[in-house]
């Protein structure tokens, strides 16, 4: 089988750094670079957790700064989630990897046209850097196969009732995404809040023993209890489910669907407004929106592919 080409975009972060983990062991991935962007944390964090974390498992992975704030507002982050420092509190050895200077943006069009049309992208962070690409590089959307993304929901919010995270830091770019023609797979709340892990199944995981486990288990602690004052007792895998969906999204439910972002709205504001559920439809559907997944496939996966380190 052939490996996909694929570069992940994401901003580090403790759910970002599970699905790195995760993408390192997935063998029909061939990951051609790491871009961060501003998003749980700032910029210049997020690219310095990135940079660690692949160091910290052996990943030799060139990783690129990118965008250090959303295209038309300010920077907003969710360290009430995800600690100042993006890892939850846990100090990670620092990396002496050469730091790549070259713009994110830049790296998806160069590799998008080194992998003639079958690249695919994994944005689990505000799609700043994306947007950037689309704007520079007229001919972008013809070189991507797709694009799968963590972000948004067809029903709810979790930064305002309306409005996922990575949509709402910068819904001007998550709109021009969606409305570039490229294929766009939806990861959004409505499957991912089904993808969780239980505090006895992290422990299980912690078991295993290898330093990565360990990894996976701690760096979740900090968001743990933010759940908990909200009445849960899990925490949901929200950047994993759109990895282990890219690899193979056999154990997943989507729905073809338009979708669109509100950037206007005052209480509306970086809604993912679809037709999955209403009579009237859009003009176009280059959109799928993932609702569901068998959580006890996802669960078996994750530790299967942790069980690798």
């Amino acid at each position: 089988m052939s490996k996909i080409p694929v570069i992940i975009d994401c901003d580090p972060g403790v759910d970002d750094a599970l699905a790195l983990m995760l993408a390192h062991q997935i063998n029909t991935l061939d990951v051609r670079a790491i871009t961060t962007v501003s998003g749980n944390v700032p910029a210049d964090i997020t690219f310095r957790n990135g940079r660690n974390l692949v160091s910290f498992i052996g990943w030799e992975v060139p990783v690129y700064p990118g965008a250090q704030k959303p295209l038309m507002r300010q920077v907003h982050t969710a360290s009430e989630v995800h600690g100042a420092d993006g890892m939850g509190g846990i100090v990670l050895p620092e990396s002496n990897a050469p730091k790549e200077t070259e713009a994110a943006w830049d790296v998806i069009y160069r590799i998008a046209k080194e992998c003639k049309g079958e690249l695919q992208l994994i944005a689990v962070g505000p799609m700043t850097n994306i947007a950037i690409a689309l704007a520079k590089y007229s001919d972008l959307p013809q070189l991507i196969r797709r694009i799968v993304i963590m972000g948004g929901a067809a029903i709810g919010g979790n930064v305002t009732p309306a409005a996922e995270f990575n949509i709402y830091v910068d819904p001007e770019a998550a709109d021009m995404m969606f409305a570039s023609g490229i294929p766009i797979h939806m990861c959004g709340l409505d499957v991912t809040m089904k993808a969780y892990m239980t505090k006895p199944e992290l422990e299980e995981m912690a078991a295993i023993g290898t330093k990565e486990c360990k990894l996976f288990r701690d760096v979740v602690q900090h968001a743990l209890k933010l759940f908990e004052t909200w009445g849960m007792d899990t925490v949901a895998l929200h950047d994993p489910a759109a990895v282990l969906y890219t690899a193979d999204d056999s154990i997943f439910r989507g729905e073809e669907a338009g979708v669109r972002v509100e950037t206007k709205g005052k209480r509306t504001l970086g809604k993912t407004v679809t037709d999955l559920y209403s009579d009237k439809q859009f003009d176009e559907h280059h959109a799928v929106v993932v609702t569901d997944v068998d959580r006890e496939a996802f669960l078996q996966r994750v530790f299967d592919l942790m069980k690798k380190y």
